[in-house]
């Protein structure tokens, strides 16, 4: 099994720079409306700050990451999935964590926010709420701008492939965070989900 510092250093040299290379521009007409028995999760990435730094996504709902894309600054990457509980994990130097509770129809939206590491930006994901006291809203004045001017991208086999040639590390890196994550309280895990309500219908 490679080390966790084997892949620090191989997502260091994969995922520099203000691009990912494991990613491509998709089109914005592309983005049409999930469909009606399905759920749709758009995570978007305003700030510059850590921006050297990507971040990839998964979907770790049943305990094994699935790779959904590697976030940079300005882009969004657009997830369709089944309704119903899921779990998301954003990895760089530590991993973390996103709860979501999604119905059909819905699209909602989160937050991939960089925050100081050891020795690098680390990562967390926020769910965008339609709560206006939420430290991410709906209602922000700025939410309009970072969806309108947020890049779309695309996933591609070359990042499919740093996805399998990584997938213990990465598996690692879950466990290990996972355990953090389930020791913090209900209040704490609660201001990380996404409820069904916080979604929105987009026809």
């Amino acid at each position: 099994m490679k080390t966790l510092t084997s892949f620090l250093c191989i997502a260091v040299l994969f995922l520099s720079g203000c691009a990912s290379s494991l990613m491509k521009p998709a089109e914005e007409q592309a983005l049409k409306p999930p469909p009606a028995e399905t759920s749709r999760v758009i995570f978007l990435r305003p700030s510059s700050f850590g921006g050297a730094i990507q971040a990839p996504l998964f979907d770790v709902s049943d305990g094994k990451p699935v790779f959904l894309g590697v976030s940079s600054v300005g882009t969004k990457i657009v997830y369709d999935t089944t309704p119903g509980k899921h779990h998301f994990m954003v990895v760089s130097e530590a991993a973390d964590f996103l709860n979501a509770e999604l119905a059909a129809g819905k699209t909602y939206y989160a937050v991939v926010a960089p925050r100081m590491g050891l020795w690098k930006a680390r990562f967390s994901l926020w769910p965008v709420k339609a709560d206006r006291k939420a430290k991410y809203s709906l209602k922000d004045k700025g939410f309009p701008s970072w969806l309108e001017e947020g890049k779309l991208v695309a996933n591609t086999p070359k990042g499919e492939r740093w996805a399998r040639d990584n997938a213990e590390d990465i598996q690692v890196k879950y466990s290990t965070y996972k355990e953090i994550w389930d020791r913090k309280t209900d209040e704490a895990q609660e201001k990380r989900t996404l409820e069904a309500e916080d979604g929105v219908s987009v026809r």
